[in-house]
């Protein structure tokens, strides 16, 4: 009897335990749920009653999860990139080797012979020898240290020294002196001392591609025909061979030389049109950057800046991105103006020295037509007037 009741006592100790934890279960679900609805509830109203929110703001919070998608799938497949880069380049000069070579030797007149072959050769090595530069030269770095630079912010995610005209990178997580952007069919960032391979690379790429395109034409237009005139041949051959009685199949009428030959024309003048169009469009928006001083990142930043001095009536809204001080030019008479321009513009043709490291006439052969691993001007840290400037700045008004 007494052991029964026992049992009982203990049965019961047991169930009262299992509802006073599911009751804690319940009351901790409850105090997470309101915690969430706090959160976003606080979340919303910063994002509503806050004095410097915009439509701008609004877009970025709503696009972050893009973003971060983004950042991380730019981050893993970037090799995927780089192979993608190697493979089709690969691909297309062993078509150039193995079925135009012959055909050129063949067909062209020993002076056309010697000029595909050193253009062809040159503009090959200059490819590979710009992209393998892009790829293996680190874009530079700050030091994390404490230095003597004046003039400096701090990093907000690296919470280290952030020199002028650098900006952090969201894929590396590193910060990047004169960060122009990253570049995943580089798997780097594009910065100070691999700026100027990766635009040469973008460069002589365009230039191979609108070459093969060009000396392609006609092969490819006979390529093509030869394509079309094989379907119909093999077309009217099943159509006569379904009406006969065949021990076994008949061979082809094309030879798999011939018909692997033709294709890869057409594949080639096709990748390398749309290579062309692509990446010269790319190239020109880089030159076109490269002759006002900018990168991609602080074109965005002063047409920024630009936009705010404007609204506050310090510089021209009608002649904004002169070259200096003073009346701007057009024709409605306007007061006497500061011209915003950006503060790392030497110029036009200065800036184009500056970029490509030209110091003498000598060095457009040495340093621009021949492969060259020489530095940039400067440590990317500071930008002192580099040499081969040829007249000082005028004090500008700009960030």
């Amino acid at each position: 009897m007494r052991s029964r009741q026992r049992m009982f006592a203990a049965v019961m100790r047991l169930l009262l335990k299992c509802l006073r934890l599911g009751r804690r279960r319940r009351f901790k679900l409850v105090r997470q749920v309101e915690q969430l609805w706090h959160y976003g509830h606080l979340c919303l109203r910063s994002l509503l009653y806050n004095s410097f929110t915009n439509g701008d703001v609004v877009l970025d919070s709503l696009f972050e999860p893009v973003y971060w998608l983004v950042d991380h799938v730019t981050r893993w497949f970037g090799v995927v990139f780089v192979a993608l880069v190697i493979g089709l380049t690969s691909s297309i000069v062993a078509i150039v080797y193995i079925c135009l070579l012959p055909l050129i030797l063949q067909t062209y007149t020993p002076a056309w012979i010697c000029w595909h072959l050193a253009y062809g050769h040159w503009n090959l090595i200059m490819i590979v020898f710009h992209y393998y530069m892009a790829i293996t030269t680190s874009p530079g770095h700050p030091p994390q240290a404490k230095n003597d630079l004046t003039g400096v912010s701090i990093c907000r995610k690296c919470i280290a020294p952030k020199p002028a005209r650098t900006h952090h990178c969201s894929i590396c997580n590193r910060c990047v002196l004169k960060m122009d952007h990253h570049c995943p069919w580089l798997n780097n960032c594009v910065g100070h001392y691999n700026h100027r391979y990766f635009f040469s690379f973008c460069l002589f790429m365009t230039m191979g591609c609108i070459y093969c395109s060009i000396s392609g034409w006609e092969m490819f237009r006979d390529a093509y025909a030869a394509i079309e005139r094989m379907k119909l041949i093999e077309k009217e051959r099943l159509q006569v061979a379904a009406n006969q009685t065949y021990y076994q199949t008949p061979p082809p009428t094309f030879s798999f030389r011939q018909r692997a030959f033709h294709k890869s024309v057409v594949y080639l003048w096709v990748l390398c049109s749309s290579v062309a169009l692509a990446l010269g469009a790319l190239t020109l928006w880089h030159a076109a950057l490269i002759t006002r001083g900018e990168t991609s990142i602080e074109r965005h930043i002063n047409r920024k800046e630009r936009q705010r001095l404007q609204k506050k009536g310090k510089v021209s809204r009608a002649c904004s991105t002169g070259a200096g001080w003073g009346r701007a030019r057009c024709d409605v008479p306007l007061p006497i103006l500061q011209i915003f321009r950006n503060p790392y513009s030497y110029g036009s043709w200065d800036n184009w020295k500056v970029f490509l490291g030209v110091d003498v006439p000598r060095h457009w052969l040495t340093r621009v037509l021949l492969p060259s691993p020489h530095l940039p001007h400067g440590t990317g840290l500071n930008w002192d007037l580099p040499p081969c400037v040829t007249e000082q700045r005028a004090p500008l008004l700009a960030i």
